[in-house]
């Protein structure tokens, strides 16, 4: 008997360890449960013998009892007194209250946020989330460090970190509000990667609306006694606390809104739909389309952008245009008195993220690449993409007697020739020009059709004849015909840089084929691009001219930047890959338009720390490369966006607060004119956000 209060005696002294590590941290794992079940069970026995009709309630009574009765049998000594059952039963109560705030904050964070949690997520996977989207790496045993954009540089580059450039940075940021209770600011792996990859630009004061620099901002409803949501409020995870068994949150109802009044005036434009105009080149909804044209003339939106589709104006027959969907469309716009930004788009719309309709090629380019298939990008399997024409034709008369640069040019003269009132009176504000898949200059590098996926780095599309002729020819000129092929260890389309030999880090890509194949393969792009706003140029004189870059984000952290290198932009960390392009649009005195308003949503997924993304790296590297040639910047969002933080961020971005030259974008361009925009509260935003737009002054700046 006194070998077994012995026992028991260590068992108590165990739990009441286990119960101050608690009072801590306020875990219990199985171990310690069963624990309690079976002292608990030992327990109940012996009150048992001794009343064994006591209610369970008055059974707690003779708790001390027992307790006295287990020391002195084990013979006294300094035992520990045993828990009571009252403060197990607490002790469950409280973790069972902290386990059901953990599952709101799971489910919050999946709702509103997007965040890729397991079912069965604990409190870990969200720290090891914020931690990952904070730029840390983090193991899956849990050891954590700071990646390569936040550790501190070797010796030989520690005095970059410390340029006037990076001082001036630093000196903007704001320290995060004292109401963000234990949330440090992780504004620093922003600043300190790019002061090192971007030495002497101007980064921009973030927004105290981007909040995720530090946690996603999350809108999490406060849940009184009675679980009613009373209040939504703006939530950083890691800031609520729990008092009085309700939840709150440690941050102001109302965060603070730079005023734009008075700031300089942004037109906003709205894209139409896709679908405005039907393959019959007829209006798909002209009623329709009028009311919804009304409402946004009623709030001041200065303009439409619309896609002139080759495949549906030049579908039958080279040459034979027909314009009249777009001429009744034109007519209805310049009644409403907006101004126009049209597209002219030589892609196919089919399978791309946003693609709602199908408008392909034309009938009689299919034909001549049903006979001819190089005409189209070809990748190293040999499968050909027919989103749009192989830039190895550019020069090749195979399509009818013209080559790939002339049928564009026929195709823009012919517009300006139709339009040429619309020119002559400025409806016609802005013409971008179509210079690869999805109006965008970049090579069809990750095409979803042949099994591409975020975020694979993409294959090379340059097998059809015509490049390959190009590279060959590019070879023998640098006296190395050997060189005339593609890199044999470049992967496919999803895989990983550290899973090749060319993208790893030292990889192929920094060798002498490897600089000659990615310098080759690059002007490729540059040269098409060159050739067709030339011609551009030409047919829209005296109307500015734009050309589209994608934001390839994902693998810009790793040193080779394989998605990047694949779409056609030799931007790898030792070599600027966008300088080339923007100096090539300030050459035709062409704007550029790019994607990059919206980062911050793409910044809060979780999944990015897996692909070394940083699209706000890219914006601003993007970005000063054409504004050091002094070129114009025109704007679109490539989310959807409806809330009021996504637009305070686009509009901090449009125009960038302490900027020393007072640079800001050309234009934004809304995307896109959607039914659920029309929605009441929706559009209330949009107005709020199109006035801002402006440099008007709003009513509830504050609210």
């Amino acid at each position: 008997m006194a070998t077994s209060m012995q026992k028991l005696v260590g068992v108590s002294q165990e739990d009441d360890e286990e119960e101050m590590e608690m009072d801590v941290k306020e875990e219990d794992d199985e171990d310690e449960e069963n624990g309690e079940k079976q002292i608990a069970a030992q327990m109940m026995i012996g009150v048992d013998e001794v009343m064994p009709s006591t209610s369970s309630s008055d059974q707690f009574q003779y708790q001390p009892q027992l307790q006295e009765q287990v020391s002195n049998q084990s013979g006294g000594g300094g035992a520990r007194r045993s828990r009571p059952l009252e403060e197990k039963e607490r002790t469950k109560l409280r973790e069972r209250h902290r386990r059901a705030i953990t599952a709101r904050i799971l489910a919050g964070l999946r709702r509103h946020g997007n965040y890729n949690l397991r079912v069965r997520a604990d409190i870990n996977d969200v720290i090891a989330a914020l931690a990952r989207e904070a730029g840390w790496v983090v193991l899956p045993d849990g050891t954590t460090f700071p990646s390569r954009s936040q550790s501190s540089p070797a010796a030989g580059t520690s005095a970059g970190m410390t340029s006037s450039s990076s001082q001036m940075v630093s000196q903007q940021i704001p320290p995060p509000p004292a109401t963000l209770q234990g949330v440090s600011s992780g504004y620093r792996t922003t600043v300190e990667y790019n002061a090192c990859r971007m030495k002497g630009v101007f980064m921009p004061t973030p927004s105290p609306y981007d909040l995720s620099s530090t946690a996603p901002a999350q809108s999490l409803g406060v849940v009184a006694d009675g679980g009613e949501q009373t209040e939504r409020l703006p939530l950083i995870a890691g800031s609520t606390q729990v008092i009085n068994d309700k939840q709150i949150i440690g941050l102001p109802t109302k965060l603070p809104e730079r005023d734009f009044a008075g700031t300089p005036y942004v037109p906003v434009y709205v894209m139409l739909p896709l679908g405005v105009i039907n393959m019959k080149c007829e209006l798909a909804d002209p009623d329709g389309l009028l009311k919804q044209l009304r409402v946004l003339k009623s709030i001041n939106v200065d303009g439409v952008m619309v896609d002139c589709w080759w495949g549906i104006v030049e579908a039958h027959a080279p040459q034979e245009y027909n314009w009249n969907g777009y001429q009744r469309l034109f007519q209805m716009v310049r009644e409403l008195k907006l101004k126009l930004q049209v597209v002219m788009s030589f892609h196919e719309c089919r399978g791309n993220v946003g693609d709602d309709v199908c408008i392909p090629l034309p009938h009689w380019v299919a034909e001549i690449g049903r006979s001819n298939p190089e005409i189209f990008f070809t990748d190293r399997e040999g499968r050909r993409n027919p989103e749009c024409l192989s830039w190895g034709i550019d020069k090749e008369r195979v399509l009818r007697g013209r080559t790939a640069v002339e049928v564009y040019f026929d195709y823009m003269r012919s517009f300006r020739v139709e339009f040429d009132e619309f020119f002559e009176d400025g409806i016609i504000s802005m013409v971008e020009v179509g210079l690869g898949p999805c109006g965008e200059l970049r090579y069809p590098s990750c095409p979803v059709k042949h099994g591409w996926r975020y975020p694979g780095i993409g294959e090379f599309q340059c097998y059809d004849q015509y490049m390959l002729k190009s590279l060959r020819k590019a070879a023998e000129m640098r006296g190395h015909s050997f060189w005339a092929r593609g890199p044999d260890n470049a992967g496919s389309y999803n895989s990983q840089p550290h899973e090749t030999g060319f993208f790893c880090d030292g990889g192929d890509y920094d060798g002498y084929y490897g600089r000659f194949f990615l310098n080759w393969y690059s002007q490729v792009l540059l040269n098409h691009g060159d050739r067709v706003l030339s011609l551009a140029k030409l047919a829209f004189d005296g109307t500015c001219i734009t050309a589209k870059l994608p934001g390839i984000h994902w693998w810009y952290k790793a040193a080779s930047h394989a998605a990047e290198l694949t779409a056609g932009y030799y931007n790898p960390c030792n070599r600027d890959g966008y300088t080339a392009i923007a100096t090539m649009l300030q050459k035709h005195g062409a704007a550029l338009s790019f994607s990059c308003a919206e980062h911050h949503i793409l910044e809060q997924q979780d999944h990015l720390r897996e692909a070394l993304a940083d699209p706000r790296g890219l914006v601003w590297q993007v970005l000063n490369a054409a504004w050091d040639v002094s070129i114009p910047i025109a704007s679109e969002n490539a989310f959807l966006c409806h809330d009021r933080v996504g637009y305070n961020t686009i509009l901090d971005n449009v125009k960038p607060v302490n900027d020393p030259d007072g640079r800001h974008f050309s234009s934004f361009t809304y995307h896109r004119l959607s039914p659920l925009l029309m929605e009441r509260q929706n559009f209330m935003e949009f107005e709020r956000f199109v006035k801002r737009m402006h440099g008007e002054a709003v009513l509830d700046p504050q609210v």
